[in-house]
C-alpha cells in the first residue's frame, strides 16, 4: 500500500500562486510515476502533470504549461506543484496519484490516490 497526502491548497487572488505538496509513504514503487490531476465541480477528472521519480522526466497538460512546474525531493518523498499566474478556471480540487512505470495522462493508469486538497481562485 501507498499513502499519499496533499496539502498546500486555498484561495488565491488571479494572478497569484500557491504551492502544492504531495508526500509519499509506504511501500512506494521502485520506478514510480507521480501524476497531479484535478476536478472542478460537474466536471471529470483532468490531468495537469506527472513526473517520472527515477527519471525527473515531466509531462503537461497544454493548459498549465509555462505555468506550472511539478518537481521531486528524493530525501522528503514530496512532490510539488508549483503553481503560478493562477486563473479562476484552475479552481478545483487536485489530487496526486502514483503508478509504476512511465507517465501517463490517463487517470485509471494510476494505482493509488491521495484525498486531495482544495484551490480556489477568485477574480
Amino acid at each position: 500500500q501507498v499513502q499519499l497526502v496533499e496539502s498546500g491548497g486555498g484561495l488565491v487572488q488571479a494572478g497569484g500562486s500557491l504551492r502544492l505538496s504531495c508526500v509519499a509513504s509506504g511501500r512506494i514503487f521502485s520506478s514510480p510515476a507521480v501524476g497531479w490531476f484535478r476536478q472542478a465541480p460537474g466536471k471529470g477528472r483532468e490531468f495537469v502533470a506527472a513526473i517520472s521519480w527515477s527519471l525527473g522526466t515531466t509531462d503537461y497538460a497544454d493548459s498549465v504549461k509555462g505555468r506550472f512546474t511539478i518537481s521531486r525531493d528524493n530525501a522528503k518523498i514530496t512532490v510539488y506543484l508549483q503553481m503560478n499566474s493562477l486563473k479562476p478556471e484552475d479552481t478545483a480540487a487536485y489530487y496526486c496519484a502514483v503508478r509504476q512505470g512511465r507517465l501517463s495522462r490517463a487517470s485509471n493508469a494510476y494505482d493509488y490516490w491521495g484525498q486531495g486538497t482544495q484551490v480556489t481562485v477568485s477574480s
